[in-house]
């Protein structure tokens, strides 16, 4: 085998790894994210601002890139309102770095364009019901404080 045909298969394989590896997180984390979503009293109404609807607990499906608003309400309870973000995780983050060394500029647009990097926050997402009339937005802060008082058992 000459130079030149080495060359010729060094560079096909190249430009098939690259192919075949272009988006990688797209491919292995897919472009949508299960949302859990728990609620005291569990028969509490669940709106979001993706046009879902439940009645809690619940689970519904949304694009990774897609920031939205979560509404939980029932009847002799307060309204609550919770805004749910995307950060870049750490498994997204390793993606983009595989991504970087095999899949280059290609399967890095890929994976940014698809929101394939990103995961929700906070996820789960755990509604707890205060009786009474009104709605309330809660504070970052008492999310957090709520994801580690409800953690779900299973």
């Amino acid at each position: 085998m000459g130079y030149t045909e080495l060359k010729t298969y060094l560079v096909a394989g190249v430009v098939a790894s690259s192919v075949l590896l272009a988006g990688c997180g797209t491919v292995v984390r897919g472009t949508t994210e299960d949302i859990k979503i728990y609620v005291e009293p569990e028969h509490a109404k669940i709106t979001s601002t993706t046009a879902h609807t439940c009645v809690g607990p619940c689970v519904i499906n949304v694009p990774r890139k897609k920031e939205f608003t979560l509404t939980a309400s029932a009847p002799g309870y307060q309204t609550q309102v919770i805004d749910v973000e995307t950060r870049v995780s750490g498994k997204g983050a390793a993606g983009m770095a595989g991504n970087v060394l095999l899949g280059g500029v290609i399967g890095v647009g890929v994976d940014a364009a698809t929101g394939a990097t990103l995961d929700h926050y906070p996820n789960p997402v755990n509604f707890i019901l205060k009786r009474g009339k009104g709605s309330r937005k809660l504070t970052p802060a008492e999310i957090k404080m709520m994801n580690k008082a409800k953690a779900p058992t299973s």
